[in-house]
């Protein structure tokens, strides 16, 4: 039995399809703003702040494993309704909250392991959805290209860890935005004209692979096509890429480059 752990964003619902597909039994608990899985019969809608009742379900399942998939934002604390180990532990959630959504979840998975339930890979049963090196398109990015790639690949290199950046836009070598708490669409949609530019998508340093991984998908491609950016770049393993297929049918029909890296540079 495995416990989900399911927030927003198309990549929870993509964990969930595989884990049916697999025929592996499950049960989810739902983080999402709007009750997004209340359908499924394996659904359980509990508040961040009842630390108790979901670890009774948990163990309650016999479940030894779960995972993390989804965004899971900040709740309001102040209307939070605690049971005793939520009165217990929130003091922590509450403090890593100031960090962003990310560390939140972090918070949570340390909970978690304080209690004897290990917490696995968002894409442990999905494991085609980490991007591997090389140029996925027909279009490449040029030497031009390449030099304002390395510049933001610098720009993440000097990050502190406690940075929630995942996501930059460069051109002529230069930082164009940088993502904030709302986004990677939000981020685009600042942009005070349409532009050349390119995505960069990484993963922050000491980045927890088990949860938050920087993901692209259709809505992405679809977002740079509207903005007018030229291409992504990706790290190998450290990236989530949905619709893969779809979104480099995309790309190709737009002249959009995806290109995914290694250690430093593989163009």
């Amino acid at each position: 039995m495995i416990g989900l752990f399911l927030g927003d964003t198309d990549f929870s619902e993509t964990i969930l399809k595989k884990i049916k597909l697999l025929n592996k039994k499950y049960f989810i608990i739902d983080f999402s703003l709007n009750n997004k899985f209340k359908k499924d019969k394996n659904s359980y809608r509990i508040s961040i702040g009842k630390f108790g009742k979901i670890i009774n379900l948990i163990k309650q399942k016999k479940s030894k494993k779960v995972l993390f998939a989804g965004k899971i934002s900040k709740p309001n604390f102040s209307t939070l309704r605690l049971d005793l180990k939520g009165i217990y532990y929130m003091p922590s959630v509450i403090r890593a909250a100031k960090l962003g959504d990310a560390a939140i979840i972090k918070s949570i998975i340390n909970i978690l392991n304080k209690e004897g339930i290990k917490v696995i890979s968002s894409i442990f049963f999905n494991p085609e959805l980490a991007v591997k090196t090389g140029n996925y398109t027909i279009s490449k990015p040029t030497q031009k290209d390449i030099q304002s790639i390395k510049k933001g690949i610098s720009y993440f290199n000097n990050l502190n860890s406690l940075d929630h950046i995942q996501a930059i836009i460069v051109n002529n070598n230069k930082i164009l935005a940088t993502e904030d708490d709302q986004g990677t669409k939000n981020m685009m949609s600042k942009l005070k004209k349409k532009t050349d530019g390119i995505l960069i998508k990484l993963p922050k340093k000491k980045q927890d692979l088990r949860m938050d991984l920087p993901t692209i998908g259709l809505h992405t491609l679809k977002d740079c096509k509207k903005y007018g950016l030229k291409g992504v770049v990706l790290k190998s393993k450290k990236n989530i890429f949905l619709d893969k297929a779809k979104c480099i049918r995309f790309a190709n029909n737009n002249k959009i480059f995806i290109n995914v890296i290694w250690k430093k540079f593989l163009f």
